[in-house]
């Protein structure tokens, strides 16, 4: 048996920006320009960056291949083509060389009313592109209230990763993310979080194996900022954070990566 130190240190950060539906192709550029500059010496740390559709080109043309920054989507459909107004196919991301996709996204089952059963789907055609998934999971407020976390989170797991392989989920990024502490300024505290990250640690063993489980990197996502970054990353199932609003601020952004690095 590896010790649990050692397999932490087997997994490398993984710090992604949602930029949501926020930040123009100006905005990108300028961003862009700024925050390499706060990383020129960061090593050792994955990150990534999902901008909103109509950044993705010019980003991709930025980065020009860039192995510091990588270039993630907020979303795609499940079907290859076809009559799917507004909707964006795995081929369409690959071409812009988009290397992860997030999916399951608290907004995106909360407001657009995404089910598990769709996700699935989602995470599949993904997987099968060879786009690598930031699959996301969460609970409100009132099922954490009522107790019920845990519950939520298998049942949510279980359901968007019906059918993957162990193998398959060594290619996935599990984000978790109490809905209750996304864009509140309220967070989860590190003991909370490292509890939720251990379950869904603990979830991913009975899908798959827990060599697998141990393998798989899961982010915290809900208020992420320079100040509580550290101690978040510090615990031992922590490997990673989805950030939003300090994402989009290029200093801030680059304090969060910078306490990942170390």
């Amino acid at each position: 048996m590896v010790h649990t130190q050692q397999i932490t240190n087997m997994r490398k950060k993984i710090i992604a920006a949602n930029w949501k539906m926020n930040m123009t192709i100006g905005e990108t550029e300028s961003f862009l320009e700024d925050f390499r500059m706060e990383i020129e010496d960061v090593n050792g740390v994955e990150i990534l960056i999902a901008p909103p559709f109509t950044s993705l080109a010019k980003l991709s043309e930025l980065l020009g291949g860039s192995q510091k920054v990588r270039l993630g989507a907020q979303n795609m459909y499940f079907e290859a083509a076809g009559a799917y107004t507004g909707e964006i196919s795995a081929a369409m991301l690959r071409e812009l060389f988009v290397r992860y996709v997030i999916l399951g996204h608290s907004e995106r089952r909360q407001i657009f009313g995404e089910s598990d059963a769709l996700i699935n789907k989602k995470v599949h055609a993904a997987l099968t592109s060879e786009l690598r998934p930031i699959l996301c999971v969460g609970e409100t407020l009132a099922e954490r209230d009522a107790g019920k976390e845990k519950e939520v989170l298998e049942t949510q797991l279980k359901g968007s990763l019906a059918g993957i392989t162990a193998e398959q989920m060594l290619d996935t990024v599990v984000a978790y993310e109490p809905v209750w502490a996304i864009g509140t300024g309220r967070n989860a505290s590190p003991e909370q979080a490292q509890d939720a990250h251990a379950h869904v640690r603990a979830v991913l063993t009975s899908l798959t194996n827990a060599e697998t489980a141990d393998k798989v990197r899961i982010q915290y996502g809900g208020s992420v900022k320079p100040a509580n970054a550290t101690v978040l990353l510090g615990q031992p199932d922590i490997d990673g954070a989805l950030v939003g609003g300090a994402s989009m601020e290029p200093r801030s952004f680059a304090e969060i990566v910078k306490a990942a690095a170390k």
